[in-house]
């Protein structure tokens, strides 16, 4: 079977054909302008692709309640003109074929569970730290949702002593997102991460708040692995500092092997690399037509 897949982001959509074996086929990427405009590409994109199924996996928040009548809306987001925009609806209208909705980091997880770095578990994380920071999981097989879908990006860290940044999140100010996103990063530094490779100051600082945000994950969920994706990360030297910072915050509490001997294999980088969030559509698409 031949499935969509559309990987929504606030800067940019990824829309890609794939098979059941997560295999992309065909992909191409619209910049995020308005919905009219970037929605009507995304449609003509999968126009006469002849797939069973699309899977949908987007920037937020979302409104993922089948019983809501906003099902399938990006609700309050900043993202200009994106407030209220009917994602899910407007497929619809064009498509006459199951489709699958989530948040992007939790297709994305999903994704990383059926073909990347979480294979054979039953439980991950998915972090993506960019532009923004989300995180999606999924434990005993099932996605985490809840009230709404968890807001893990936002959650309250402890400030760095030396850090004066005041954080860059328009609703909360200094919580996770307002200060180790990657307009932080520029914010606090003066330059974008690419250009602060050589920096060693700004990845301990930048290792010291995501690994407070992991330890929290990890001492609420207990997930099986821990997969960290999104611009940021592609220095891939911040890793190191992330797991050692794990383990000093985790201070011998957690007893397991993947925290006292096989950290390195405990938090990792996508194993599908750029086409996480892509293959996470395709799975969100596989289920919504089973």
């Amino acid at each position: 079977m031949i499935y969509g897949s559309i990987e929504a982001g606030g800067t940019k959509f990824v829309c890609g054909i794939g098979n059941k074996n997560g295999e992309i086929l065909e992909e191409i990427t619209i910049p995020t302008t308005t919905p009219e405009e970037t929605l009507s590409q995304v449609v003509e994109f999968f126009k006469g692709k002849e797939i069973e199924a699309l899977g949908i996996g987007s920037f937020g928040p979302v409104d993922l309640n089948p019983e809501s009548p906003t099902y399938g809306f990006i609700t309050t987001t900043p993202k200009k003109h994106w407030n209220n925009a009917d994602l899910v609806g407007e497929m619809k209208k064009h498509f006459d074929m199951p489709i699958g909705f989530d948040t992007d980091v939790n297709a994305a997880a999903l994704g990383e569970m059926e073909w990347g770095a979480a294979q054979g578990l039953d439980s991950c994380l998915y972090m993506t730290v960019g532009t923004g920071i989300g995180v999606g999981a999924i434990s005993e097989g099932r996605i985490v949702h809840g009230m709404l879908h968890p807001e893990m990006g936002h959650i309250r860290v402890r400030r760095h002593e030396e850090d004066a940044y005041e954080g860059g999140c328009p609703f909360h100010g200094d919580c996770l997102e307002g200060l180790a996103a990657g307009p932080a990063i520029e914010a606090r530094w003066g330059q974008k991460g690419i250009e602060l490779a050589e920096r060693a100051d700004v990845w301990e600082l930048e290792a010291f708040y995501i690994a407070q945000a992991l330890v929290n994950y990890i001492l609420v969920l207990s997930p099986k692995r821990l997969i960290l994706g999104g611009g940021v990360m592609k220095q891939k030297h911040i890793f190191p500092l992330v797991r050692e910072q794990v383990v000093k915050l985790l201070n011998g509490y957690i007893q397991h092997e993947n925290i006292l001997d096989k950290i390195d294999g405990y938090i990792v980088p996508p194993g599908l690399g750029d086409h996480a969030g892509l293959c996470g559509g395709i799975a969100l698409a596989k289920k919504a037509a089973i």
